[in-house]
């Protein structure tokens, strides 16, 4: 039940992410993007635990956070765990890497 309630909330972040997010200025603050990290957390968790980890990344991603490499946790968890990145790569915009 829950794989169709997903897929049901991952159409609209889609249609943003196809649609709206190309004519905005890039402000996510972290890496995957709030928009894939939702679509992430609804596939990984289902429904219930999708919507608390996206709303709670989505409340995070503002102009007094850091920001980062964040990534959707494991299934059974509710954070990834803690990953500092090495000195020589503060700054460095993980965006703009090619696939």
């Amino acid at each position: 039940m829950s794989g169709w309630v997903s897929q049901l909330l991952i159409y609209p972040v889609v249609l943003y992410q196809k649609y709206i997010s190309p004519g905005l200025p890039r402000r996510c603050r972290y890496y995957p993007t709030c928009s894939d990290y939702a679509v992430q957390a609804l596939k990984r968790h289902g429904p219930m635990k999708g919507i608390l980890l996206a709303t709670w990344r989505i409340l995070r991603c503002n102009p007094w956070s850091k920001g980062g490499v964040d990534h959707v946790p494991s299934k059974g968890m509710w954070h990834a765990p803690k990953w500092v990145p090495p000195p020589d790569w503060v700054g460095y915009d993980l965006s703009e890497e090619e696939p």
